[in-house]
């Protein structure tokens, strides 16, 4: 289950989707649980997305919006990509960004200004630079396991570039990324830039239930800043710079409670052969997570969380610039589905509800507190309440007609500070899904985040 790959890596650098670049993506700072995002298989770089937008969905442009221009976002959006095959194994893409916002500014305010002055055709090119942003890329497939990613975007103002080597060994996958600046966000949606970040991960492939491991070596260079606007936040330390090893080790076992393979119509393709069958199931993950840091970035806890219990039970070493930190995490996740997804209406209805617990040395200290208060007829500690809270997300994904799909993931959390015992609804992020159906499972994804005020529209392949 796609859902439950965000768990198993919930400790981990994942990337996520983030409309605020031209490349679409940011990782989240280390140590920060990821902010609500929907669930993704796997993922595709930017430009071959928009080109198969432009390609086979008669989408010439392509929308996103990056929060109020008026609190430093970039508001409304469009993307265009120029894709030219070189040779049987290498491609090039030019992509355009236009600034909508800026373009309709530039018109209503400066134009009639321009015209006025003796040089007009320099403002009016210099305008021009604000309102698009030029980016490239380009791909090699070194052998039929390996490909080499070069890219660099806004060319014409802050140049912003990325390189990777992708390799596929048996039953695992190596990466090896270099990114400059590398673009980050915080658990409250900010982002920042470092500089410069180096990042070696190699990852187990383990398809259904089993052992998954990840082993990660990240190098992070230069004063990181906040991205966009002049702000006043404090820089995350976990972005300072320095050197973090990292391994995360994770078992997950699925169940099917019920499943139902008859009732689907013959010689009808369903839109999604992956959510084809009515079915009842369940997944859960335990894993233990480990880091060493050394420089500026170890001065830290690798889980930064505001409400610390005293005398927590966790493995955590700092001295000097060294830090050696351990934990365990879990996650369990139940999925109902009706519908085969083949017929015109109403043919399918999802839900999945997911709990997660980020940090086993949390909860085991919650918990024995809670018992020594109930042992000591004492009264229950909200601190140690708190800690056992775990997190809930749940999603429901409805059939609307056809391949069109309308789709919600909601964050619950508890926040007994106030006296409620009761969860709040934290977040959700919002979507419609257009089934491709000649791609067996693949969806084009409109989703839009209230909270965070963004919006992308992207492919995702192969996600349940």
């Amino acid at each position: 289950m796609g859902r439950l790959r965000w768990a198993a890596e919930g400790r981990w650098e994942l990337d996520m989707e983030a409309p605020v670049t031209m490349e679409g993506t940011a990782r989240p700072v280390p140590g920060h649980p990821l902010p609500l995002g929907l669930s993704r298989g796997p993922r595709i770089s930017r430009p071959k997305q928009l080109d198969f937008m432009h390609r086979f969905m008669a989408s010439p442009l392509v929308p996103s919006f990056a929060g109020d221009p008026s609190n430093g976002g970039c508001g409304l959006l469009l993307h265009h990509a120029h894709t030219f095959h070189l040779a049987e194994n290498w491609s090039t893409t030019v992509l355009e960004q236009f600034h909508i916002q800026k373009l309709l500014s530039f018109v209503t305010e400066r134009v009639p200004n321009c015209l006025e002055e003796t040089s007009w055709p320099k403002t009016i090119m210099r305008n021009i630079r604000d309102v698009i942003s030029l980016g490239f890329g380009t791909e090699l497939l070194v052998t039929p396991d390996s490909t080499l990613l070069l890219e660099t975007y806004n060319i014409t103002k802050e140049s912003r570039g990325k390189a990777i080597y992708h390799h596929k060994l048996p039953q695992h996958n190596l990466t090896l990324e270099a990114a400059w600046p590398a673009l980050f966000v915080d658990k409250r949606g900010t982002y920042w830039d470092v500089p410069l970040s180096l990042a070696i991960d190699l990852a187990s492939i383990c398809s259904g239930s089993g052992l998954d491991y990840h082993l990660c070596l990240q190098h992070n260079s230069g004063q990181p800043k906040h991205f966009g606007v002049d702000q006043t936040n404090e820089v995350p330390t976990s972005l300072l710079p320095g050197l973090c090893a990292k391994a995360a080790f994770s078992f997950k076992k699925n169940v099917d409670f019920w499943r139902k393979k008859e009732g689907k119509l013959k010689m009808v393709q369903p839109y999604d052969v992956f959510l084809s069958d009515p079915h009842v199931s369940g997944s859960g993950i335990i894993g233990a997570v480990t880091s060493a840091s050394f420089g500026d970035c170890s001065a830290r806890l690798s889980v930064e969380d505001e409400s610390h219990i005293c005398n927590e039970y966790r493995l955590y070493v700092h001295r000097d610039k060294f830090a050696l930190f351990a934990d365990l995490f879990a996650s369990v996740s139940c999925t109902a589905q009706l519908g085969n997804f083949q017929r015109r209406f109403l043919d399918l209805t999802r839900f999945n509800a997911r709990i997660d617990v980020p940090s086993g040395s949390t909860f085991l200290t919650g918990a024995i507190h809670l018992a020594q208060d109930v042992y000591h007829s004492r009264q229950l500690a909200t601190d140690a309440i708190q800690a056992i809270c775990p997190d809930l997300i749940v999603s429901l994904q409805q059939q609307i007609v056809g391949p069109l799909s309308f789709r919600v993931d909601s964050k619950f959390a508890f926040d007994l500070k106030d006296g409620n015992y009761f969860p709040r609804l934290d977040e959700s992020v919002f979507a419609f899904d257009w089934a491709l159906k000649v791609l067996g499972s693949a969806r084009a994804t409109a989703w839009y985040s209230p909270r965070h005020k963004e919006a992308m529209v992207e492919l995702r392949f192969f996600e349940s």
